[in-house]
């Protein structure tokens, strides 16, 4: 991925620089003296000195997949979000030459706070999320003496720049949907070695059930945006993308569930549901 990271830079910058007939070389090496001294050619140089995960950005829930039509759940932990710290500079024969080929390359770079899609390549093509960048961050390369002397090269106009990319380590888990929650709470004198409530105490129980909408009319295709509600009650919810819903908190007992089109005359669908019950089937359809 990160091979795709610098191959998508140097595109962006050939493109909007423009670069032709070779006249500046775009590279990616570790600017030491005797790299600077072979060089033939103006050249800009992305230099990746350090990678770290983004804690701001840090998702550790789960992610419901699509809906492939195989009556299972498809679930994938949310990717880590890690930034690619690069070290940005000029190399001209002159320092004018250079100043100029570091000012056009800002001035490009600039012009994309996110990586356009149209310009990723490889494997950072249809991201998970937006692929944003940061040029000339206030934090980074504070003291650029230090850096230029672990090179063992000279002092010179160095420009720091962010990229966040997402990177997914993990595999997609399928289980059996569940449609049917209950919490029981109450009173233990065992907690934590043992997990059980006083017989003699009353517990409190609360179910969370969870259908989906379909459309008779297309196929029985999940349908998005249905208002689902339990008659005569306060509890509603909407249907997400894939059509699903979730009602919490119901007690136990025997209800009707609703469903209508939202911003129309409603024209009520009742189905008549047990909750908890051992088939879950909470599903609904329309159209």
């Amino acid at each position: 991925m990160l091979a795709d990271l610098d191959e998508t830079l140097r595109k962006l910058l050939m493109a909007e620089i423009p670069v032709k007939n070779g006249e500046v070389e775009i590279s990616f090496d570790q600017p030491k003296r005797e790299w600077s001294g072979r060089l033939s050619r103006p050249t800009l140089n992305l230099f990746l000195y350090d990678v770290r995960e983004n804690n701001v950005l840090r998702q550790h829930q789960w992610e419901r997949l699509p809906d492939n039509g195989d009556g299972r759940a498809h679930l994938k932990r949310m990717p880590f979000r890690v930034d690619c710290f690069y070290m940005l500079t000029s190399w001209a024969a002159e320092p004018d030459d250079e100043h100029r080929l570091l000012t056009r390359a800002l001035l490009a770079l600039f012009r994309f706070p996110i990586l356009p899609e149209d310009r990723l390549v490889g494997s950072l093509k249809a991201p998970p999320f937006e692929i944003q960048a940061r040029l000339a961050a206030h934090d980074r390369l504070t003291n650029p003496a230090e850096v230029w002397s672990s090179l063992d090269n000279e002092l010179r106009p160095s420009v720091s720049y962010i990229v966040t990319l997402a990177l997914d380590p993990w595999k997609e888990i399928t289980g059996p949907v569940v449609k049917t929650l209950t919490l029981r709470t109450g009173e233990s004198l065992t907690l934590p070695y043992k997990w059980v409530l006083r017989q003699d105490a009353e517990p409190g129980e609360r179910v969370f059930i969870g259908g989906t909408v379909r459309d008779r009319s297309h196929g029985n295709q999940p349908k998005a945006g249905i208002q689902v509600a339990i008659k005569g009650t306060g509890y509603m919810a909407q249907t997400d993308e894939q059509g699903n819903f979730t009602l919490r908190g119901l007690q136990p007992g025997e209800y009707t569930l609703v469903c209508w089109l939202p911003g129309e005359k409603p024209d009520f669908i009742e189905k008549k549901i047990a909750v908890p019950s051992k088939a879950g089937d909470y599903d609904l359809e329309v159209g």
